[in-house]
């Protein structure tokens, strides 16, 4: 390219500007110019964007020219704004265009692939009895196509009476019925009226009595080639089950060892490398040009693991306390941005 590229994110409020642009800028030592953007800033008849930037310290909002190269930090399922822009930048110069991903599309695509293994069975609500579904597994996830955090995820066990409990975060029920006798007019208020989808439930190990599912966080480096950056475990409250909600974060290489034989860590460990690059190379097949997602994990009572979701838009500041991954997820956009810009 020769000149210097301009690297632009795009965020969907102006008070996330600042603080998005600060972090992205320290953590990367590349040789480009950085801006922060909200959708309302584009001047398209001018081709001009009003962007907020950082030089020597200094905040200013200037004219800026469109972008070589478009980082997306919006959460969306709509690309309109950013198709847009590549209309004019050129195609595959946006990324994680659509992060906002719909899980049943995605399993649907992983169950196709040689990832097939790791995915429990998964049906579309309503299309199959929950209580068939109890009867089978004795445990499932009911979970909205479209979610986040955690948000509107049920569990739903069947014990050994016959009753079933519903629970939402935590494991104390928010519903009880009893006797194999499941309520359809209550269920249908809880899940009728959105998309929501049945996942067998994976009876997992714990840590010290609490659930802990394990995030790997892939990203694209300065080759354009996807890599693991990250690998924690997020450590639920006690008798919670959602681990969005977390009390305590891990570096999951420290946490294996207490749980696995060593003869099976290293194992572990690599299969969550090959699996997690593998699982974005299918996301991306489906979803267009990706720089980052996560795939989140967990260990059955047997060791194995199994892929609950991957997420589109990661939550960065789960690693605040590590240094060194705190330096990786930050500056590898920025090396996924400036390669963008070299075509």
């Amino acid at each position: 390219m020769g000149v210097c590229p301009l690297i632009a994110i795009l965020v969907n409020k102006n008070s996330r500007k600042k603080r998005i642009l600060e972090l992205y800028q320290r953590f990367h030592n590349l040789d480009l110019k950085l801006y922060a953007f909200t959708p309302a800033d584009i001047l398209w008849k001018e081709q001009r964007i009003i962007g907020l930037s950082l030089k020597k310290g200094i905040w200013k909002q200037s004219l800026f020219p469109f972008p070589h190269v478009v980082y997306n930090r919006c959460y969306n399922k709509n690309s309109k704004t950013l198709q847009r822009l590549e209309n004019v930048i050129g195609t595959n110069k946006c990324f994680n265009t659509i992060n906002f991903f719909n899980k049943w599309d995605l399993n649907n695509l992983l169950i196709q692939s040689n990832l097939k293994s790791y995915v429990p069975e998964t049906f579309i609500y309503n299309e199959r009895s929950v209580s068939e579904l109890l009867e089978k597994y004795r445990l499932v996830y009911i979970k909205p196509f479209y979610g986040f955090q955690g948000k509107s995820v049920y569990r739903v066990e069947r014990t050994d009476n016959g009753d079933t409990l519903i629970s939402l975060h935590s494991l104390a029920p928010s519903h009880i019925f009893r006797k194999n006798m499941i309520n359809q007019e209550e269920m249908d208020k809880l899940f009728g009226m959105e998309n929501f989808m049945i996942q067998q439930g994976i009876r997992t190990i714990q840590l010290d009595n609490q659930f802990f599912d394990i995030r790997a966080l892939v990203q694209k480096d300065i080759l354009g080639e996807w890599t693991v950056s990250a690998i924690t475990c997020r450590v639920a409250y006690e008798n919670y089950y959602n681990t969005s909600m977390c009390e305590t974060i891990y570096d999951t290489a420290d946490i294996l060892p207490r749980l696995l034989s060593p003869d099976k860590v290293s194992g572990i460990l690599q299969s969550l490398y090959e699996i997690s690059i593998m699982a974005a190379q299918e996301a991306e097949t489906h979803m267009g040009l990706l720089g980052e997602l996560s795939v989140d994990f967990v260990l059955d009572e047997q060791r194995q693991l199994w892929i609950i979701e991957l997420n589109g838009k990661p939550q960065k500041n789960i690693y605040k306390d590590f240094r060194d991954f705190k330096r990786t997820i930050y500056r590898r956009p920025m090396e996924y941005a400036y390669y963008l810009s070299q075509f």
